[in-house]
């Protein structure tokens, strides 16, 4: 729970020229350089301010605030400030500051250590440089059909771009099958009707010298899943007993896994366990933002502590051979965990995310994130800007395919490659065939 905030600091401040960095919680928060006049993107609704943001932070009217990282460029000429968690795996405290006439004042909620620099981005990539992560390995090429299918993606889709991966010629190292092939969140070795099997499906992705990738959201149950009606022992509650509820999406509320309880522990190991025996070697690990939810688990475990467990417990599953991404985790609690980090929003084929609010999908929304966090490439992970779509439906599919390309990051295509044209084709190969960097 929040503490109160205590007064780190009142900074001098030119301010026409000062800017603020603030650091969103996860994958999907707003994170991003402000003037001291703009008004920083906040959560549109309370299903968002769950999912997509902190829960249960709240920020006043005219304040800024990062999440265990927050920057500050005076913009008189003196050095940026940053002010950072002092025990980023442990304790993630809220970062203030508020403007009085030419100062900036900045408190926190919890203990956090002072460092300077140069600009915005050097002083928070000397903060990573700090934190002695071992330098993360280079990404495979993927391609993905979440963008061109989302759910209702079917085994034939699968073989058609897998064959069309031969014709075109696209260096793809990694075809993962997205959410769609499950018969409900939490009930991951239940085939939907759309598949006919995981495993045969891995084989022929791997006869075509290709490796065989997989979506899940391990943390994330529905209430109507196998999973959640017989074993509700093993959801995570609130202090009056009922499932924490970790916001609505596909439709339907959502609660949370309780990694913590032995059974649950031993079915979510079993789960990633069996999906390597069956090929699968990379994995895309989403919505992870549940995992570190507030909440009564079987252990007592803080939640940052049971989340950095079960982000363990699955990489022992899967053996340290495999490629883990992580999507929708809280950030600085998932560093030394993952191989490549999803750093923004979810791209779309349009630019304007759903009402302004800049934790949803949308190229203006993934593209003003991914920037601010080009800082943690190469440092704390390989960055996922999210995925190329070059098809010509798209709207402004240069300017995002630039983007993709100038982060240097992952690179996934995600478009039925059948409907590419040749630019799309062209400017996919290109981008495969450059890899991470």
């Amino acid at each position: 729970m929040p503490h109160p905030f205590t007064p780190l600091a009142s900074v001098p401040v030119d301010v026409a020229r000062a800017r603020v960095h603030e650091e969103g919680w996860q994958s999907w928060s707003p994170s991003g350089a402000y003037a001291l006049g703009e008004k920083p993107h906040r959560p549109a609704n309370d299903n968002w301010a769950t999912v997509c943001y902190r829960p249960g932070r709240t920020v006043p009217a005219g304040a800024f605030q990062g999440e265990g990282l927050l920057a500050l460029d005076p913009g008189d000429g003196t050095p940026v400030r940053l002010w950072a968690a002092t025990d980023p795996y442990r304790t993630v405290p809220s970062i203030r500051l508020e403007v009085h006439g030419d100062r900036a004042e900045v408190s926190a909620d919890g203990p956090v250590e002072e460092l300077t620099g140069e600009d915005l981005q050097t002083v928070l990539a000397r903060w990573a440089d700090g934190l002695g992560v071992t330098p993360p390995r280079p990404a495979p090429t993927v391609w993905c059909s979440w963008y061109e299918y989302f759910t209702e993606v079917t085994e034939d889709d699968i073989h058609e771009n897998l064959r069309a991966m031969d014709t075109l010629d696209l260096p793809v190292d990694v075809v993962q099958i997205d959410d769609g092939y499950q018969s409900a969140l939490g009930d991951w070795l239940t085939l939907s009707g759309r598949f006919r099997s995981r495993a045969g499906i891995a084989d022929t992705i791997r006869a075509r010298g290709r490796r065989a990738g997989i979506w899940t959201a391990p943390f994330l149950v529905a209430p109507d899943s196998e999973l959640a009606t017989t074993h509700p022992d093993w959801l995570v509650r609130d202090t009056e007993g009922a499932p924490v509820h970790a916001g609505r999406n596909w439709g339907h509320d959502l609660y949370t896994l309780d990694t913590t309880h032995p059974d649950a522990a031993a079915y979510l190991a079993h789960v990633f366990a069996t999906l390597r025996t069956e090929g699968y070697d990379y994995f895309k690990v989403d919505f992870l933002y549940a995992g570190a939810l507030d909440g009564v688990r079987h252990s007592g475990a803080d939640p940052l502590t049971a989340y950095r467990a079960g982000i363990a417990l699955i990489r022992d599953a899967i053996g340290p051979d495999a490629y883990l991404l992580g999507c929708g985790a809280p950030i600085l609690p998932s560093v030394g965990l993952f191989d490549a980090m999803r750093v923004s929003p979810d791209t779309a084929p349009h630019r304007r995310p759903e009402a302004d609010d800049f934790s949803q999908p949308g190229q203006d929304s993934a593209e003003f994130t991914g920037r601010a966090r080009q800082w943690q490439h190469g440092r704390l992970w390989i960055n996922d800007p999210d995925c190329l779509m070059a098809r010509p439906a798209v709207e402004t599919r240069e300017r995002w395919a630039a983007h993709v390309e100038a982060t240097g990051g992952l690179m996934a295509s995600s478009d039925r490659l059948l409907s590419l044209d040749a630019w799309g084709v062209a400017t996919t190969r290109r981008l495969l065939g450059g890899g991470s960097r």
